[in-house]
C-alpha cells in the first residue's frame, strides 16, 4: 500500500518572485485539492479565528487563497470554527463574530460568509456515531461543520499547553465540537455553578432534560442536583454570565484519545482535505489572549488528504530545527533544573503526552504515520 504524500513548502521567494499566496495556491493544487468534485457542494473550511489579542493566528490572506481554489472548483465555501468551552471573546456567536472580524477574518477580506458552526449559545450540534470508538461512541459536533458536502481543515501548527502541540487533528477534533463535545473531550465529571456569578435566571434550567438544576427562591440562585445531573454540558452554552464549569479534567492521554475520536466522527464519509502551516509558532494555543515570542523558526506550509501523517510530517520538520533564542521553549532549556523531554513539546509543557493522538488517530483508521514528503 502507498504512504500518503504530504506536499511541503518552505516560505521563501525570491526579489520579485512569486508571492507567498501564490506559492501557497501552487502547493494546495499540487497535493491534489482538484482531485475533489467540488461543483456545486458546500465546503466547510475549519479555521481558527485567534482569541482577542492574540496575534499568531494565521492571516486571513491564506484563508481567502484557499476560498479562491474552493470558487474556481465550483464549491460554496464558508469559513467556520466553533464556540470555545472557557470564558473569552468566543463564547458565544456574536462574541466570536466580532472576534473574527477584529482579527480580520470578514466576508470582504475572506471572500466568502463566515459560520459560527455550532450556533449562538453553542448548543446548536449533533450527535455524530464514532466508528471503532473507544471513550466516545458518539460525537457532538457544530451542525454547521456537519452540514458541509466536503471538510477543508486549515491549521496553525504551535505548541500547546494540554496536549503538546496543536495541528490538523486538534483543529479538526476539538474545533469541530460544540461546546457540550468540548466538555466531553475535557472532562468526564459534573458542572459546578459559581455561586457569585450565578444570576438565577434559569436558563440553564431550561436547556436540561433531567432536572438537573434546584432553585433556591431565597438566594435566588442555581445549584446543581448531582442525583439527576448527566454531565452532558448543554447547560454551559446555556449560561450567559459563565457561572457553570467543569473542574474535572481529563488527562492527557484521554484528551488525545478523545480528541482522535471526534475527529473520525467530523470526517466519517465525506471528502476531506488538509492545510499546515508552520509559522509564527507560539509555545501556547491560539485560544490564549497573548502568544508568547516564537519558540521556532518559520519552516513552511504543507497539505496532504491524510491528517495524520500530515501532523507527523510537521512534528518531523519541527525536531530538525533549533529553539528560538527568546521563546519560552529556549528559556526552559536554559534553566539549571532543565531535564530533556526528547522533543520540543514535552521540553516546552513538561507535563504534555502528544504521541497518543497520532497512534489513536491511525487506529482508527484516520490516516497513517508512515508518509512520504514531496517537496516543491
Amino acid at each position: 500500500m502507498a504512504k500518503p504524500e504530504v506536499y511541503f513548502t518552505d516560505f521563501t521567494t525570491p526579489i520579485y518572485g512569486t508571492p507567498i499566496p501564490k506559492k501557497f495556491e501552487k502547493l494546495i493544487r499540487r497535493a491534489g485539492i482538484e482531485d475533489i468534485d467540488m461543483n456545486g457542494k458546500f465546503v466547510a473550511i475549519k479555521i481558527h479565528f485567534g482569541e482577542l489579542g492574540n496575534l499568531s493566528y494565521l492571516r486571513p490572506n491564506f484563508a481567502r487563497t484557499v476560498v479562491e481554489v474552493v470558487k474556481s472548483l465550483g464549491g460554496k465555501p464558508y469559513l467556520t470554527d466553533c464556540n470555545t468551552l472557557y470564558p473569552g471573546f468566543r463564547k458565544n456567536a456574536l462574541e466570536h463574530l466580532e472576534c473574527a472580524w477584529a482579527n480580520g477574518f470578514t466576508p470582504l477580506t475572506v471572500g466568502c460568509p463566515i459560520l459560527i458552526g455550532d450556533g449562538l449559545k453553542g448548543t446548536d450540534d449533533i450527535e455524530v456515531p464514532v466508528e471503532g470508538g473507544v471513550q466516545c461512541k458518539t460525537a457532538k459536533i457544530g451542525r454547521a461543520v456537519m452540514d458541509a458536502d466536503i471538510f477543508i481543515s486549515l491549521n496553525h501548527f504551535k505548541g500547546h499547553e494540554e496536549m503538546g502541540f496543536g495541528g490538523a487533528l486538534k483543529n479538526i477534533g476539538m474545533g469541530c465540537g460544540s461546546r457540550a463535545g468540548k466538555k466531553d473531550m475535557h472532562s468526564t465529571g459534573k458542572p459546578t455553578i459559581d455561586q457569585l456569578m450565578c444570576r438565577g435566571c434559569k436558563l440553564c434550567a431550561k436547556q436540561c432534560a433531567n432536572d438537573g438544576f434546584t432553585f433556591d427562591p431565597v438566594k435566588k440562585k442555581m445549584s446543581i442536583n448531582e442525583n439527576n445531573c448527566l454531565g452532558c454540558g448543554r447547560c454551559i452554552g446555556a449560561c450567559n454570565f459563565d457561572a457553570i464549569s467543569f473542574k474535572e479534567s481529563n488527562s492527557t492521554k484521554d484528551l488525545n484519545i478523545r480528541v482522535a475520536e471526534y475527529s473520525k466522527a467530523v470526517l466519517a464519509g465525506r471528502p476531506n482535505f488538509h492545510i499546515s502551516l508552520i509559522c509564527d509558532v507560539s509555545p501556547n494555543c491560539d485560544c490564549h489572549q497573548e502568544n508568547g515570542a516564537p519558540i521556532l523558526p518559520d519552516i513552511g506550509m504543507l497539505a496532504s488528504f491524510d491528517p495524520v501523517a500530515l501532523d507527523q510530517a510537521c512534528v518531523d520538520l519541527c525536531r530538525k530545527e533549533q529553539p528560538l533564542p527568546k521563546g519560552d521553549l529556549a528559556k526552559n532549556i536554559a534553566k539549571p533544573d532543565f531535564k530533556e523531554m526528547g522533543d520540543h513539546w514535552k521540553n516546552n509543557h513538561p507535563n504534555v503526552e502528544w504521541e497518543t493522538l497520532l497512534i489513536h488517530s491511525q487506529e482508527l483508521g484516520l490516516g497513517s504515520r508512515d508518509y512520504e514528503l514531496v517537496e516543491l
